[in-house]
């Protein structure tokens, strides 16, 4: 029992002890020129969606949840942005070359067809974030049209 006791005490000391450790966060107040919706015009409805639905993962200004300051939570989200920003970064899209936007638009479609994106693992906690079946619709539409236009 007595060793027990001692694990407990040493896992908590960890888990404060690394509260400390700090973390980088995705946050800016820049307004990007070469962002996505600066570039390409679409109806209100899309741009409230992805900003929603994407914004937090694939651009460079994140609302970060309460649990955010939280470790080891606030390194898993820190990758993951990272990871998602690598991908596709929607405050950088207008730097991209015509074929990388290309691209990018149809792996963005592919994503949504495949109900892949939004993760599950994002959704599960912001609900707002799910796309219904007419939102997945609108934007598949949105998307398809860009794709041709680009």
């Amino acid at each position: 029992m007595k060793i027990l006791k001692r694990i407990l005490l040493l896992l908590f000391i960890v888990f404060v002890g690394i509260q400390f450790i700090p973390t980088k966060m995705n946050v800016s107040n820049e307004v990007y020129k070469a962002d996505f919706m600066n570039i390409y015009s679409m109806p209100k409805t899309i741009s409230e969606k992805l900003v929603v639905s994407c914004y937090d993962c694939h651009s460079n200004n994140t609302k970060y949840p309460w649990y955010n300051k939280i470790q080891p939570v606030a390194w898993y989200l820190e990758d993951h942005i990272k990871e998602g920003k690598k991908e596709l970064n929607f405050n950088e899209f207008g730097n991209y070359s015509v074929r990388r936007q290309k691209s990018k638009i149809k792996s963005i479609i592919r994503e949504i067809e495949g109900d892949k994106m939004p993760l599950s693992s994002y959704t599960n906690m912001h609900e707002d974030a799910i796309l219904n079946a007419d939102e997945r619709k609108e934007l598949l539409g949105f998307f398809e049209m860009l794709k041709d236009s680009v």
